[in-house]
């Protein structure tokens, strides 16, 4: 409101925002979060390509980065590649869904309770520390070389991240306002679901993000020991061919799975703790 020389006061309009620079602003924004990572790997790529043209130009020691994406259409348009995918992607979304939710469960009741805190923290402090990489054989001695001993791998590499960082997240809530949420006469339930649970997430989500790696090499590693197919049998296939784009094939594949997966861990933390973004 604006007071004009005969004491009446008029509306004064909101200014509006041209679409042009309101489209300008995002394109603005867009470019400086991402081009510093897409020249980082074009500039990778292209140091790779040269390296193996010129430097080490014998195939059977490295592949350039055309012909591994010649190889992975070549795989692709086959359906081999499909194939592999699918298989390694199923043993890997049953691991670690499982190992997210016991790993979550275990560290809400580690952190809930002194006496659950006692009784597991020896065997997830041992367990963690064991190579259980090493333990992937037996696994495969014990169950066969179908999904379920593959999936026993990488729930046994993703849970105990994500025990650990719930449990550190959940012991990280103020006191204050809890003590300040049983003032006013809040529940267990309410103070956990309101304050700790919240404050716990982006501890939760990190140790969800590290499980993503853990869990791809547990895929990755359980398959090279024995499997009919997925993503380590077709590494496993091409190391002992001396088939070099086909090896990269299936590690770039593997890379690009834990980009995009890890990418959209960070897209849900952006909408469910954006309070944690500078």
């Amino acid at each position: 409101m604006s007071a004009t020389g005969h004491g009446v006061e008029t509306a004064s309009a909101p200014v509006p925002v041209p679409a042009k620079a309101s489209s300008h602003h995002v394109f603005s924004s867009l470019r400086s979060r991402y081009l510093a990572g897409t020249l980082s790997v074009v500039g990778g790529l292209l140091a790779w390509e040269i390296v193996s043209r010129f430097l080490i130009s014998n195939a059977l020691f490295l592949a350039a980065p055309s012909q591994i994406a010649v190889a992975i259409y070549n795989l692709a348009v086959s359906g081999e590649l499909w194939h592999h995918m699918g298989i390694s992607a199923v043993e890997f979304a049953f691991g670690y869904v499982i190992a997210s939710v016991l790993g979550i469960a275990l560290g809400v009741a580690m952190a809930s309770s002194v006496t659950a805190k006692q009784a597991l923290q020896p065997w997830v402090s041992g367990l963690y520390a064991t190579p259980t990489i090493a333990l992937a054989p037996l696994f495969i001695l014990w169950l066969g070389i179908g999904i379920w001993s593959k999936v026993i791998v990488v729930i046994s590499l993703v849970l105990f991240p994500v025990t650990i960082n719930t449990e550190a997240g959940l012991r990280t809530t103020s006191e204050r306002l809890i003590e300040m949420l049983r003032s006013f006469g809040a529940t267990k339930r309410q103070i956990f679901y309101k304050i700790s649970l919240p404050s716990a997430l982006p501890f939760i989500l990190t140790g969800l993000k590290l499980g993503i790696g853990r869990g791809l090499i547990g895929v990755v590693v359980a398959e090279l020991f024995g499997s009919r197919a997925g993503l380590g049998r077709l590494i496993s296939q091409s190391a002992d061919a001396f088939n070099m784009p086909e090896l990269f094939a299936g590690v770039v594949i593997l890379a690009i799975a834990g980009i995009v997966m890890t990418a959209g861990f960070g897209w849900l933390e952006e909408r469910l703790v954006p309070w944690t973004r500078d």
